[in-house]
């Protein structure tokens, strides 16, 4: 028999021979059927919009839909499915091997030759970023010949998930997170359609700890309702407010994947704030790389780098600190070391910036892949040797300390390169000084009286 809870008697399935029952998540109750009935991605679905049409036309093309989890990726092909009248077939990159993908492709072949089809078949690969290259090019010739139509679904960017000859043959579409009034038209949806809602008294009090927790995911969304509905008696009524969503979830399920696009494109912002000499957005990606369970010695490795890279000569001291930042993080650990990634995070964020450092070696190694081994100038060698001497080997080298204010002019770079220059100090009160000094030296400008 059905158990006797409402909820399981009309979504619940009795196994017989396991006697198991399975419950049908709102997700999966919900999802759409048709382009009407989907929610979200107007500029690939709405009205004149590319996919519409294709789908409306039924002349399907190879595509790869990108986006986050929950914006409708698998809906999309389901919908295709549903309306094209050509065979279908379905893999998961997380099961799937080289053997299923030519299995499935020997059936396509069959398909495509046959009298009673009626175009050609279609591959759906949920999660094509798990298959390996092996994998992706026993597509690549059924995709080439036109044997089968490829539509693959991923989280992470093509660009470097997917082969580039896969990648060439199929148009990229980028799905988007679905927005607040997205999720508030999904969540009218539910309660308005689904028959356990349409059994129960149903007050929507508040929506914003909802709709945050949500993060633009259609699938977290419902099944933040599928938990409080669980949650209740049979008689309660169903109430969505903060303070319920909060205590239902305890806690804030960050979307980050530490192996993922986001964990790339959180990263970046934290990088991009700190050069860009923004300590609150510093402060706030930090936050989201903790919160998300980055690890910490590599947020700090990354500041090391950042201290040298953009900071540089405009303050050595930066360096001093990212490199202290990493010695005290691996002695204090977590959670005390978040205090010092923010400590180190607001200093380089507010520090004068100076790329010269990291310009000057990218300069220097440029020309040399252009020079090859140019040889090193004889005064410059040391001679070790009565033989190197009579070669000339340092020869005419002239000892800095030897001279007043420990220098004297002589060249250094080798004869042949006429002497390029790599450095050019940035603007900022510390190179100024330098630059000053340098011209000084160099007689590129006389001494101030």
């Amino acid at each position: 028999m059905l158990a006797a809870d409402p909820i399981c008697n009309y979504f619940c399935i009795e196994r017989l021979k396991n006697k198991t029952i399975v419950y049908e998540p709102l997700a999966e109750r919900l999802r759409p059927k048709s382009l009407d009935e989907y929610i979200g991605q107007t500029h690939l679905v709405g009205p004149g919009a590319v996919l519409r049409k294709m789908i409306e036309s039924g002349n399907i093309s190879s595509f790869i839909l990108w986006g986050p989890p929950g914006v409708g990726k698998t809906t999309l092909a389901k919908i295709i499915a549903a309306q094209t009248q050509v065979p279908f077939y379905t893999l998961s990159a997380v099961t799937s091997g080289v053997k299923e993908v030519r299995d499935i492709l020997d059936r396509c072949k069959q398909d495509a030759i046959s009298v009673f089809s009626k175009g050609r078949p279609i591959l759906f690969i949920d999660e094509i970023h798990r298959f390996n290259k092996s994998q992706q090019d026993s597509l690549l010739g059924a995709v080439e010949q036109g044997i089968v139509t490829l539509i693959g679904a991923t989280t992470e960017n093509p660009s470097f998930e997917v082969i580039r000859p896969l990648l060439s043959r199929a148009q990229v579409y980028v799905l988007q997170p679905l927005d607040k009034n997205d999720l508030l038209k999904l969540l009218d949806r539910a309660i308005t359609t689904d028959k356990i809602f349409q059994n129960r008294e149903v007050r929507i009090e508040e929506t914003e700890a909802l709709l945050r927790y949500s993060g633009g995911d259609a699938r977290k969304l419902l099944n933040i309702l599928d938990l409080i509905m669980q949650s209740l008696s049979a008689n309660e009524p169903f109430v969505i407010n903060d303070a319920i969503v909060t205590d239902r979830l305890q806690q804030n399920p960050m979307a980050f994947d530490k192996n993922g696009e986001m964990h790339y494109d959180i990263i970046s912002a934290f990088i991009k704030s700190i050069r860009g000499s923004d300590p609150d957005a510093a402060v706030y990606w930090l936050a989201r790389l903790i919160a998300g369970g980055e690890d910490p010695k590599f947020i700090a490795r990354r500041l090391v780098i950042l201290a040298s890279e953009d900071i540089g000569l405009a303050n050595p001291n930066a360096l001093l600190l990212a490199n202290a930042t990493f010695d005290a993080l691996t002695k204090i650990g977590w959670p005390e070391g978040r205090i010092i990634l923010s400590e180190c995070a607001i200093y380089l964020a507010t520090s004068p910036k100076s790329n010269s450092a990291y310009m000057a070696i990218n300069a220097a190694l440029q020309y040399v892949q252009q020079t090859g081994n140019l040889p090193v100038p004889l005064h410059l060698r040391n001679a070790p040797t009565k033989l190197m001497e009579e070669l000339g080997y340092a020869k005419d080298y002239k000892y800095a300390h030897d001279y007043p204010g420990n220098f004297v002019r002589q060249e250094f770079m080798p004869h042949e390169s006429k002497h390029p220059t790599f450095y050019n100090p940035g603007q900022n009160p510390a190179e100024y000084k330098t630059k000053e000094r340098m011209d000084i030296l160099w007689g590129r400008q006389q001494p101030k009286e």
